[in-house]
Order: structure tokens, then C-alpha cells, then sequence
């Protein structure tokens, strides 16, 4: 290990051998961080003037391309901020399921390229368990126990993505509660999905439960997995997500299977026809 930028290297190169429409590079002390050819750095969102203008425009055209027509700036907004958060907390949780290590990543070290789903990020100060080979890096914060870890993500995510939402908060409907709603919708999501594409579903479930038991501030709730009964009695996995995409507002009849605003008989009938797909 070269130095606190390299030690999340080999959890972003896995995250990206899972899911390949992502990838993460770390940035050294010589390197510069991308800022042209559709790279957006993220202290341009979180300004909220016309870099972020730029990025919600993609978006914009997209929904008018795909579906014939103009959706509301707000909902423009929650897309654009999804799209961000999702990849975003990926940043953490990842390195710290796969490596127990938790870096902290301001604003101002992330570029994305979001048409080519590429992200470069400039670690500075990370956290780790005693045992940790990098405990001794210049830059490792060691902590005491596995708790004292998740402590390190919930409060490394909320430091990058607050100002995120202070951003991208006044193009939107929604404010405070809300707006963590969608960050922590995102960071389980994000997780879990990782999680299955790995093969290790079950861990990675029990790790969000106890990394969101529903005490955590400000983030909203817990990491809410549940099971249901389908006609058959077969059990049928859902989530009761904290906030809601608005894309109802575009293609009512086609919302997703976990929408917060499905009954649970109207999730039995998404999960199962999912299924039977």
C-alpha cells in the first residue's frame, strides 16, 4: 500500500469486476481532478448555479426522449439527485463492506461522468479496526470496534452528501426530513444491490440492519427489508422505502414494486409477476 490515496483502490476495482457500468478511480497526489469532457465536480452541484444546471439538463432531455414529455423541475431535481446518491454512497459503504475501511471523501476530490458512469475520488483521512494493515498509514484513523465503523459511514456519507442537498434541495419540493429520506433510501439500495451482485446477499442485509437500526440521525428510519406472503405462500422480499422518485408523476401505471405509495396487495402483484418473469 502506497499511501492513504490507495487504500480503497482494491474495493472500487471489485465494486467494479460486479457492476460494471460503474467505475471508481483513485486519484494520487499528482493526478488532477477531471473537470471537462462531461465531468462534473460535485462542488459545482452542491453550489447549485450552472454546473448544476448543466448536470439536471441531461436529465431533463432524457425524460422528454424516452417518455414524450416535460417533466416538473422538481422531479427533474429528485432524479438528477438520485442518480448522484446512489454511485455516491457506493463510495463508503463499499470499502467499508469489503475492506472495513472508511474513507472520507469531501465534495470538493469527486469528479463524475455520468454518461460513462466513471467517478474519480482523492482520499485523504480513512478509518479502520486496530487489526488493519493500513492502521499504520499516514492518514488512518483506527477505531475501536465494529460499531465505532458504522459510525464512520453514517457520518462520512452525511458529511459528502449534505452539501449535495443544499444544492440540489431548492430545485425540489422536498426539504430536511425528506431529502434524507432519498439519501437513505440510496444507501441501502445501493448496497444491497452491490451485495447480490457479489453473492453475498445475506451479509450484506444483516450488515445495513445494523448499520441503519432506526436511531441514526439524519438519516431516516431503518434499513426497513421485510418479507410478504404471495398467493402461492411463497415469501416475496420487499423494502418500505423512505421517500418516493415522483416517477408516478411521468407513467402512473408504472411504478416500481417497492414505491411507497403501493399498497402491500399491489407489491404482491409486482413482486410476483416479477418473478414469474
Amino acid at each position: 500500500m502506497g499511501g492513504p490515496h490507495m487504500v480503497v483502490t482494491e474495493a472500487y476495482d471489485r465494486l467494479t469486476e460486479a457492476y460494471p457500468y460503474l467505475g471508481i478511480t483513485e486519484l494520487g497526489p499528482e493526478h488532477e481532478t477531471p473537470r471537462d469532457g462531461g465531468w462534473f465536480a460535485v462542488d459545482q452541484l452542491a453550489a447549485g448555479g450552472p454546473g448544476l444546471d448543466a448536470f439536471l439538463a441531461w436529465d431533463d432531455a432524457q425524460v422528454l426522449k424516452d417518455y414524450g414529455q416535460q417533466a416538473r423541475p422538481d422531479v427533474i431535481a429528485s432524479f438528477g439527485l438520485h442518480r448522484y446518491a446512489w454511485p455516491a454512497c457506493l463510495l463508503f459503504t463499499v470499502p467499508w463492506f469489503l475492506l472495513r475501511r472508511v474513507p472520507r471523501i469531501p465534495v470538493e476530490n469527486v469528479s463524475y461522468q455520468r454518461e460513462l458512469g466513471r467517478m474519480t475520488v482523492r482520499v485523504g483521512a480513512f478509518a479502520c479496526l486496530p487489526d488493519d494493515p493500513a492502521a499504520t498509514l499516514p492518514g488512518a484513523r483506527v477505531v475501536p470496534d465494529e460499531e465505532a465503523l458504522r459510525e464512520e459511514v453514517r457520518t462520512a456519507v452525511a458529511e459528502h452528501l449534505e452539501p449535495v442537498l443544499g444544492g440540489f434541495g431548492p430545485r425540489m419540493r422536498r426539504r430536511g426530513r425528506a431529502l434524507w429520506g432519498t439519501v437513505t433510501d440510496d444507501l441501502v439500495e445501493s448496497l444491497h444491490y452491490i451485495g447480490q451482485q457479489l453473492g453475498e446477499e445475506q451479509r450484506v442485509l444483516a450488515e445495513l440492519e445494523r448499520l441503519l437500526p432506526g436511531t441514526t440521525r439524519p438519516y431516516v428510519g431503518t434499513a426497513a427489508f421485510r418479507q410478504l406472503t404471495g398467493p402461492c405462500g411463497e415469501s416475496l422480499p420487499t423494502r418500505d422505502r423512505a421517500s418516493c422518485c415522483f416517477f408516478y408523476t411521468i407513467e402512473p401505471e408504472d411504478t416500481c414494486a417497492n414505491c411507497p405509495r403501493n399498497s402491500d396487495e399491489l407489491r404482491i402483484e409486482k413482486l410476483t409477476a416479477q418473478a414469474a418473469g
